[in-house]
């Protein structure tokens, strides 16, 4: 099976893409190396995985790669909420304009492809845990480009491209770019440097946090089976505190004391977590990793 991955020098497509070659699969990457890590490429000529640069834009480079593949994984976007509400425009043209092009290509050449959305595109939820078909009602650019990006996915399936829509949560693991990490790498960093963890908000706001081995494992059950047209969630199912979380950063790596507070910030959703009660039906799937367990595989990179 060869596999593409647009943005696989990403923080979820690097990873997917050394979890999908130590299995036996053929990877290429494609990514402009614009957000990428010096640690995300190196992972990836380490293990074996081509990486070609380019944008994700240019059907000139997208059509080739695409025509030699047997299904298109598309990860490639800009991901920081924060940054999303300085640029919209930059988010809205490059995300959506992206996956235009990757989804025209798939079409053109027959092939499937998995669009790596978000949870963002579910705003504040309504009621929790967080369904498939919950209302799209984002509160930051970020998470209206991945709505924009759905809604394209889906128009051409409407005309015949085979395809599945994932929805990750809050993600975490090895090889995260520090300028666009999340909140656990946050903590990390400065409690590794003797300082506080920093929240933003009273602390009682609730996520999701999924390693990122269990999301490639679940783009790896998409990949080989026959789920095209679904859009699954893919979380653990547990929320978590962010204080409960802070604390637990600094419990492992003996720090006393307690986090710092500073005021909420524009795009931050109150609590989110996944139901993937569809995930765990259709799939298959159960979450491997435990919180603690992935903490403590982070310490010391």
């Amino acid at each position: 099976m060869r596999v593409p991955i647009t943005g696989g020098a990403g923080f979820i497509g690097h990873n997917t893409a050394i979890y999908l070659r130590e299995r036996g699969v053929e990877v290429v990457v494609l990514d402009s190396l614009e957000r990428s890590t010096e640690y995300a490429v190196r992972r990836l000529r380490d293990a074996g995985v081509s990486i070609i640069r380019g944008d994700v834009g240019d059907s000139s480079t997208v059509g080739p790669l695409v025509g030699d593949s047997d299904v298109v994984i598309h990860a490639a976007a800009y991901i920081d909420v924060h940054e999303s509400m300085q640029r919209p425009a930059d988010y809205v043209r490059n995300n959506v304009v992206g996956t235009t092009v990757v989804a025209h290509e798939c079409l053109r050449h027959g092939k499937p492809m998995v669009f790596i959305s978000s949870a963002a595109v579910y705003g504040n939820p309504v009621r929790l845990p967080i369904p498939e078909d919950h209302p799209l009602r984002p509160i930051s650019p970020y998470g209206l480009s991945k709505v924009l990006s759905e809604e394209v996915v889906r128009f051409f399936g409407g005309l015949g491209l085979r395809f599945v829509i994932l929805r990750p949560f809050n993600v975490y693991g090895p090889g995260q770019n520090s300028a666009y990490a999340g909140v656990i790498m946050r903590f990390i960093e400065r409690v590794k440097r003797g300082l506080p963890p920093v929240i933003y908000g009273d602390g009682n706001q609730a996520r999701d946090f999924i390693h990122v081995l269990d999301v490639a494992r679940v783009i790896e059950r998409v990949i080989t089976g026959d789920y095209w047209g679904e859009t699954f969630n893919v979380g653990t199912g547990v929320p978590t505190r962010i204080i409960d979380l802070a604390r637990l950063v600094m419990g492992l790596f003996g720090m006393d004391g307690e986090p710092l507070f500073d005021k909420p910030r524009p795009g931050d959703i109150r609590d989110s977590y996944a139901d993937i009660s569809k995930a765990r039906s259709i799939l298959g799937f159960t979450p491997s990793i435990s919180l603690e367990d992935g903490l403590r595989g982070l310490m010391y990179e």
